[in-house]
């Protein structure tokens, strides 16, 4: 009897072994979604404790830019980050692609936010994007 159960549990740790989670499948897009707070602005968050230091210390104030230069940098940005999550390419950095509108009026934060997290990935994992100004760029 005891050979036996030997025998079963044996047999049954190579289906223990196996992973009990289905797969992803590969049509399953993440994206970031720009969505609005309470007050009704365009709000963007970022989960990395890093960014709210990088924003304080490290990134150009506000006052540095205005709303026309980040849309329209944010717009090629967004299109190179899309580009490359499409591809596959740096997957351990890029986990998402990200749905921005270019004619939505989302506000100077909003736009402000978004291309700081450009700059913050350059920052943090020297990803060269294109799009960046080059003050931006060697930060």
């Amino acid at each position: 009897m005891k050979n036996i159960i030997l025998l079963v549990l044996i047999a049954l740790i190579p289906y223990s072994c196996f992973s009990q989670e289905s797969p992803k499948k590969d049509k399953e897009q993440h994206e970031m979604k720009p969505s609005k707070n309470e007050d009704g602005e365009w709000d963007l968050t970022v989960i990395d404790t890093q960014f709210d230091y990088f924003l304080s210390a490290v990134a150009k104030p506000i006052s540095q830019y205005t709303e026309s230069y980040l849309k329209t940098k944010n717009t090629f940005l967004v299109n190179e980050w899309n580009s490359y999550y499409n591809s596959g390419r740096y997957r351990n950095i890029i986990e998402s692609g990200i749905d921005y509108d270019p004619q939505e009026n989302y506000g100077i934060k909003f736009e402000y936010k978004l291309y700081q997290v450009f700059v913050y990935v350059n920052w943090k994992y020297k990803l060269r994007l294109n799009g960046l100004s080059g003050s931006d760029a060697i930060r």
